[in-house]
């Protein structure tokens, strides 16, 4: 593979991160630039691991996810190369943001996760954000492994019933 060909799909992963005010995950990132066609999957990865190395992503894992982020200097890098971009590229990436928005914020602002606490217990924890801001954070402590990896496979699907449940019990808003 060429070097302008690893150089696009980096700037490629850049501007998408660039264009969205959330964190996205490899499986995101991945899904665009796989399913458009643009290169295969190891050299996506090997693009994502060198602007990791290269510091202009950083990433942070949670749960089995990987969230990137760009840093100050990927976006110095991009602004500096974003001509490189094709327009038509560009418009692939406005149109996938618009069609998956609402499905890939959510993805990355719903999210759980589970820690050991005591011996044969663990401690899950839920969380909801909203532009980066935390609405709801719960904590807790379950007796099995089981049960914690239950409770954060479901916590995407029932998060906006269980918020939704909360805030009408503790604003008094029950029906009668």
């Amino acid at each position: 593979m060429s070097d302008n060909r690893l150089t696009l799909y980096k700037l490629i992963l850049l501007f998408m991160l660039d264009r969205v005010d959330f964190p996205l995950t490899t499986s995101q990132l991945s899904q665009f630039i796989l399913d458009k066609g643009y290169t295969d999957y190891f050299s996506f990865q090997q693009a994502l691991n060198e602007l990791e190395e290269a510091g202009f992503i950083c990433s942070e894992r949670i749960r089995s996810n990987t969230q990137f982020h760009l840093t100050p200097e990927g976006k110095e890098a991009l602004d500096l190369f974003e001509y490189k971009i094709s327009s038509a590229i560009k418009d692939d990436v406005y149109a996938y943001f618009e069609a998956e928005k609402i499905h890939l914020r959510s993805e990355v602002e719903i999210f759980a996760t589970y820690y050991p606490a005591k011996r044969d217990e663990y401690i899950v924890q839920c969380t909801i954000l909203e532009r980066k801001e935390t609405l709801l954070d719960i904590k807790l402590n379950v007796p099995s492994l089981d049960q914690a990896t239950m409770i954060c496979d479901t916590w995407q699907e029932k998060s906006n019933a269980i918020y939704d449940y909360l805030v009408k019990q503790l604003w008094g808003l029950t029906e009668s």
